[in-house]
């Protein structure tokens, strides 16, 4: 391939060679189906790096210029996005306006790095499996709740690591923890129920709790969590409220940790009125201080409680593994019923793999690596805000997790930024997302998925917006 690279210019190197790979396809000088020499020939003709073409390659397979075929390698699509817009908007499709209408850095709101992920020893782990004598057993219909001694592991993993006090019939093995939400609301919520709910909080709940019929009520968020002090008159207007929805570890969108006092006084006013804490544990693995503060199921005073939690950020986000427990074991029986119809029963083939890695302790050292993984991520973007909106906006370096919040310092129309950062290939999630009508000033950004190079010019550009 014949790329020139200007180390001089100030766009990176692996856009660079993105954006000669597409000016090339667009040229008809790569056509459709042609295949690309492999990462490490490529950084040897182009005398780079190798992360840096695979980053470039990421950019290009995510713009979906290029596909990947197993075992195979990496080759030119045959559904090209610039032909797709050219379709619909009958304009020419120069390399100058892919870059601007592309988005080659996406802010999310938390994504894990899928690049670490423990995939060969996923591959390894289903050989395995299928290597086995009684292969045939697992080919057929499992229990709704989950495979027996992979509910056993979640619940061995919750009881020592969280200070949960389960047994494998109070947990359900669900795909994922949207899934694990609405279950959980199907079964507790009737119509005219009130829930209450972070403000800022996480949509897809909310949505979950509406589904089921349920009148939303939006609780403010300090620099110490949930404004716990504000339920006692909520609850005395409302006699139907059924639950709290809360993410006490780490808050979405904020980040913040519900202090302990409001822990305490939560949990009293959910027995005293008996209502349901439904705690939201998305993020308990990648903690970076000396020990994170357990769950509030683990209080063995809370009376009623529904935790949900998920292992998709560990291993990667397209394994829908979550799971949601109680420790009212008939709670859990109706989840189980709604799930047969639903479902019928889980991935059981995929629980058999996630269970192997496990027991043979992969997933213990992949946390291991992926936290050191993320809190150097963590460290480099603080030493960035600092560099570039220190005098714009405040911000708390996060104790773990995947994500920063940051507040402007004045009032921002996050339209217009939005905007402005599209043009030049960014995207961010704007607050409309994450509040309850009135948009706060405030933006989640997650840092997980990107690349150094990623989070550079990405924090860059946002500082110059702000």
């Amino acid at each position: 391939m014949e790329i020139q690279l200007d180390h001089r210019s100030g766009k990176a190197i692996y856009l660079q060679i993105a954006d000669a790979v597409i000016a090339d396809i667009q040229s008809g000088r790569l056509t459709k189906g042609t295949a690309l020499p492999g990462s490490r020939m490529l950084a040897q003709d182009l005398q780079v790096n190798r992360n840096t073409v695979v980053e470039a390659l990421n950019v290009l397979l995510n713009e979906e210029w290029l596909v990947s075929r197993e075992r195979k390698g990496i080759f030119v699509s045959d559904a090209l996005p610039a032909l797709r817009k050219s379709r619909s908007s009958q304009r020419s499709s120069k390399p100058e306006d892919v870059e601007k209408d592309s988005c080659r850095i996406h802010f999310d709101d938390g994504h894990p790095d899928s690049r670490i992920a423990p995939v060969a020893e996923l591959a390894r782990a289903y050989r395995q499996i299928f290597n086995r004598k009684a292969k045939w057993q697992m080919m057929g219909y499992g229990n709704e709740l989950g495979d027996i001694e992979f509910r056993k592991a979640i619940v061995q993993m919750l009881n020592l690591q969280r200070g949960l006090k389960l047994d494998e019939h109070m947990v359900c093995i669900t795909r994922g923890s949207q899934m694990a939400t609405y279950l959980a609301a199907q079964c507790l919520i009737e119509k005219g129920d009130v829930v209450l709910v972070e403000n800022p909080g996480y949509q897809p709940a909310w949505k979950a709790f509406e589904s089921a019929g349920a009148k939303l009520i939006p609780l403010g968020v300090d620099q110490n969590g949930l404004m716990v002090e504000d339920i006692e008159a909520i609850l005395k207007r409302h006699k139907r409220v059924k639950a709290v929805y809360t993410t006490p570890h780490r808050q979405y969108p904020t980040t913040v940790m519900l202090s302990l006092q409001r822990r305490l006084e939560l949990i009293q006013l959910s027995n005293k009125y008996g209502f349901m804490i439904i705690e939201d544990d998305y993020d308990n693995e990648f903690h970076f201080g000396y020990r994170p503060i357990m769950p509030l199921s683990s209080y063995p005073e809370l009376k009623n409680y529904i935790y949900v939690g998920t292992l998709s950020k560990v291993v990667a986000p397209a394994l829908r593994i979550g799971y949601l427990s109680s420790n009212d074991p008939s709670f859990i029986k109706r989840v189980g019923a709604l799930r047969k119809i639903i479902d019928v029963q889980s991935d059981n083939i995929m629980e058999q793999a996630i269970l192997e890695l496990i027991r043979d302790g992969t997933l213990k050292r992949h946390i291991r690596k992926a936290t050191q993984h993320y809190k150097t991520k963590r460290d480099q973007v603080a030493s960035l805000l600092d560099q570039y909106m220190k005098n714009k906006a405040d911000y708390i370096v996060p104790e773990g997790g995947l994500a920063f919040w940051i507040t402007p310092r004045k009032d921002t129309d996050w339209k217009k930024v939005s905007e402005r950062l599209r043009k030049k290939g960014i995207k961010i999630f704007t607050p409309e997302l994450y509040s309850f009508k009135e948009p706060v000033n405030g933006l989640r950004l997650g840092y997980g998925s990107l690349a150094e190079a990623q989070l550079e010019e990405g924090l860059r550009i946002l500082g110059e917006c702000l």
